[in-house]
């Protein structure tokens, strides 16, 4: 069986992504799956400055600071569970810093543009993404922007999104707690995620 990194992108420490984080990874520990969940927020890290040192020494050796920390819980997990509220349209800066400094598992060829390949590829990698919108519609929230920003790198550094959980209507601090439905569907894509393990 393999680890699953739960990842949360959101600044506010106890709000709707936390708890919905929380009801995914319970689903898969249920399943007797080792599980991490780290949020962005507790790690001081710097958006990727595009010094292309990476291309050559095959990790980031730009910048020393809490990613350095977070690249191995990503080596070493099967399966990511990356979860982000809507902030202006998009996912937070958090997540988009998150997942613009994976840049460094790419390998390139030398000439520009050129092909490229993944570190993470090839090894059945899967994945979950996670919305969290105030507004009611898809449209007035941003939710299918957000999603397919989300889901466009990770597919392409090798994972399977395995599943979406789009969350509309829900803004103030822990309201998706009064919505079972949500949470137990959370809960079941947790279990989904670990049985393809």
């Amino acid at each position: 069986m393999g680890k699953i990194l739960g990842v949360g992108g959101s600044p506010r420490k106890g709000g709707n992504s936390d708890i919905l984080l929380r009801y995914l990874l319970k689903g898969a520990r249920s399943q007797n799956v080792a599980v991490k969940e780290i949020h962005l927020r507790d790690y001081q890290f710097q958006s990727c400055i595009g010094c292309e040192r990476c291309r050559k020494d095959k990790r980031c050796t730009g910048l020393q600071d809490g990613m350095q920390i977070i690249y191995p819980e990503v080596k070493e997990s099967s399966a990511m569970v990356l979860i982000s509220p809507i902030y202006n349209y998009n996912m937070t800066a958090l997540m988009k810093s998150f997942i613009d400094r994976l840049y460094c598992f790419y390998n390139f060829s030398d000439e520009r543009p050129g092909a490229w390949s993944s570190q993470l590829g090839g090894q059945g990698r899967k994945a979950i993404i996670a919305v969290v919108g105030e507004q009611a519609t898809r449209e007035a929230a941003g939710m299918d922007l957000a999603m397919a920003a989300m889901r466009g790198p990770i597919e392409a550094l090798g994972y399977e999104v395995i599943a979406e959980l789009p969350v509309l209507g829900i803004f103030h601090k822990g309201r998706v707690k009064e919505y079972p439905q949500i949470l137990e569907q959370a809960e079941s894509l947790g279990m989904q995620l670990a049985s393809l393990l």
